[in-house]
């Protein structure tokens, strides 16, 4: 697949170059563009952009095999000649800064650079028949025509309502394909509408054109394929303008990363060679006759699988293919992105399923030759000890001394941890040897590299502060990304162990966010991460408010039982006493204590009790003041009549 690698939900780029696939141009995560010689299986070029970490390259595209001028230029023979047209030369990039970078093989130079264009970041290139012209896609949802004579725009037009994710250029160089979600033919004249084409319900990342057909009629088909989805589309445009749905559709295992197919030139020979390399690492091959609509999905007539020559073996992943025009062979790149390996392999369709095995070396083991002028060896102690660290910064550990007699061979990694109590303070008081921070770095390293649950179940398991700033700052930049996923894949595991791992992914947002900001698949990377917390957080909302409103039922439940006891109380008394007593008590008792109403003498004998009381010197000087204050009354009220007969 040419064009397309931009989005950030996709590997990196790795194309062939066309006609010969001579060459094999690889973006890497940091920055760097590769060139690699499939025939001598070394790395041809390497180039560095200036500011690489804000200009990375997202997608790539190898222009038209073109004559090279390299150099002083002296008389060549005839055959030299034919095959310096037949090389491909310069190689589009485009980047996250929004601009294009036009890269010469031949010179092993910048050519030139097209900026002013884009807004956003670059996330398809596509090539003309005519190399004076190029066409690239961006997140600013634009599509721009570059003139490489000039180096300048020459149009520029809104292709869809989100990020173009997409394009190609039909054979005859008269229409343009693009996409995001919604699939648009252009007519490259106009720069107007010509097809519409709906079905895919995520960015589309693949466009080929499957038939070299005039655009005027209706045996024009073309392929397209979409991000986390198991099927190739067959398009036909028709003249009728009848092109709404697919004709037909290619089943996969996995979505599409890589596709290259033979078109077919002639109506007669109607049959379409395609491959398609997946998102797991297989290779599945199909021919198909366009001929109209086909209900039924096509299955691969072979599917290719890759895998090592151990004892255990494992898939080794397909990274690009590129079929050859005339033959049933096909160029593969397989193993990983820092170095690959190319092989040119005869396809057996007689085989429904065929599996490769090869000896690929999975460390990395590039060899970069340099002149060295002189070389000193240096006079070495046999008494001194050398120390190599496993990690920049990293100390020896102490080593705690053995006793006479005893083996001296050095303990595995599995004894090690079988003797480390992570979690007991007891052994730290009694001085037995404990793990250090430096310890915990390595170890982690060991773990994510090997992927081992026992030694990351270890270390995962201190709760110190401390210590988890510690290993992480120590830890190396590749092992970073690895850690986060370890992180996100435990954190969806027992609560338990998810509220250990954010003490570590605090500490690693903490330490290492400058360099997962400079990553350019970092919101692939991240996605999983970012989703989970939104999803949970959300949830933390509802299940407060749930919480809430459990709370209030319970309280109102409770008060309510509590009412319910306080109105059942019984009244019934639990114990009565009666006292003996008499009739005549009875009787007597009930006499004295009626009052008789018919007595006259009771106000006298209320009188009399009052006087027995003798009053208290408080209760005279009351009484005085009551008298004094009667007198004052009666002689005021005397002056006032008197004053008003007058």
């Amino acid at each position: 697949m040419a064009d397309g690698k931009g989005s950030a939900s996709l590997p990196l780029p790795c194309v062939f170059s066309p006609k010969s696939h001579r060459y094999l141009a690889v973006c890497a995560q940091d920055g760097r563009l590769r060139i690699w010689n499939t025939d001598s299986q070394t790395l041809h070029q390497e180039y560095v952009p200036s500011a690489h970490l804000s200009a990375t390259p997202t997608c790539i595209h190898w222009g038209p095999c073109r004559t090279a001028k390299e150099g002083p230029q002296r008389k060549r023979r005839k055959s030299e000649a034919v095959q310096l047209e037949q090389r491909a030369d310069l190689l589009a990039m485009g980047t996250v800064a929004g601009t294009v970078l036009i890269y010469s093989t031949a010179k092993g130079a910048l050519h030139c650079t097209l900026d002013g264009g884009h807004s956003g970041g670059v996330n398809c290139v596509h090539w003309h028949p005519e190399d004076t012209l190029l066409y690239s896609g961006s997140d600013d949802t634009n599509i721009v025509e570059w003139d490489l004579q000039t180096g300048k725009a020459r149009s520029k037009w809104k292709a869809d309502g989100a990020a173009v994710t997409s394009l190609c250029v039909s054979p005859d160089g008269k229409l343009l394909l693009s996409a995001g979600r919604v699939i648009k033919m252009w007519a490259l004249d106009t720069k107007e509408l010509y097809r519409k084409f709906t079905g895919h319900s995520t960015a589309v990342t693949t466009l080929r054109f499957a038939t070299a057909q005039p655009s005027d009629s209706s045996g024009l088909y073309f392929v397209s394929g979409a991000a986390h989805d198991r099927l190739l589309s067959v398009w036909q445009v028709r003249e009728d303008g009848k092109d709404k749905n697919s004709v037909a559709s290619f089943v996969l295992t996995d979505e599409p990363k890589h596709v290259d197919l033979v078109a077919s030139k002639s109506k007669e020979q109607q049959a379409v060679r395609l491959a398609a390399v997946c998102q797991d690492g297989q290779l599945h091959l199909f021919e198909h006759f366009l001929n109209g609509p086909c209900k039924k999905p096509q299955s691969p007539l072979c599917t290719l699988q890759m895998s090592d020559t151990k004892d255990t073996p494992t898939p080794i992943p397909l990274l690009a293919v590129a079929l050859a025009a005339e033959s049933r062979s096909a160029m593969l790149a397989y193993g990983n992105y820092l170095q690959p390996v190319t092989e040119r392999v005869d396809l057996n369709t007689a085989d429904r399923h065929v599996c490769l095995t090869r000896n690929v070396q999975t460390t990395l083991s590039l060899s970069i030759t340099s002149a060295v002028s002189k070389v000193k060896t240096p006079i070495v102690n046999a008494k001194s000890k050398v120390l190599i660290p496993g990690l920049p910064g990293h100390q020896a550990p102490v080593t705690a001394k053995r006793k006479e007699g005893t083996d001296n061979k050095e303990k595995s990694i599995a004894e090690r941890l079988g003797e480390i109590d992570l979690q007991s303070a007891a052994s730290a008081q009694k001085g037995a040897p404990c793990l250090q921070t430096d310890n915990f770095a390595v170890l982690l390293v060991q773990g994510l590299e090997s992927n081992d649950s026992t030694i990351l179940n270890k270390v995962f398991q201190t709760r110190k502060d401390t210590v988890i700033k510690k290993t992480v700052a120590r830890l190396p930049l590749p092992s970073v990304l690895p850690l986060v996923e370890e992180i996100t894949k435990r954190l969806q595991g027992h609560p338990f162990t998810a509220s250990l791992m954010v003490r570590w992914l605090k500490a690693v947002l903490m330490q290492h966010t400058s360099y997962l900001s400079s990553l350019p698949d970092l919101v692939s990377q991240l996605g999983v991460l970012y989703h989970m917390i939104e999803s949970r957080v959300k949830m933390f909302h509802k299940l407060t408010k749930l919480k809430g409103k459990l709370y209030l039922l319970v309280t109102q439940v409770e008060t309510k039982t509590e009412s319910n006891k306080a109105f059942d109380v019984d009244h019934t008394a639990k114990l009565v006493y009666e006292e003996e007593s008499s009739d005549e008590d009875e009787a007597s008792g009930s006499e004295e204590g009626l009052v008789d109403e018919d007595s006259d003498n009771w106000e006298e004998d209320e009188v009399m009790e009052d006087d027995k009381k003798e009053p208290s010197d408080h209760e005279e000087d009351d009484a005085d003041g009551r008298t004094d204050s009667k007198a004052n009354g009666e002689e005021k009220m005397e002056h006032d009549n008197e004053s008003e007969e007058e």
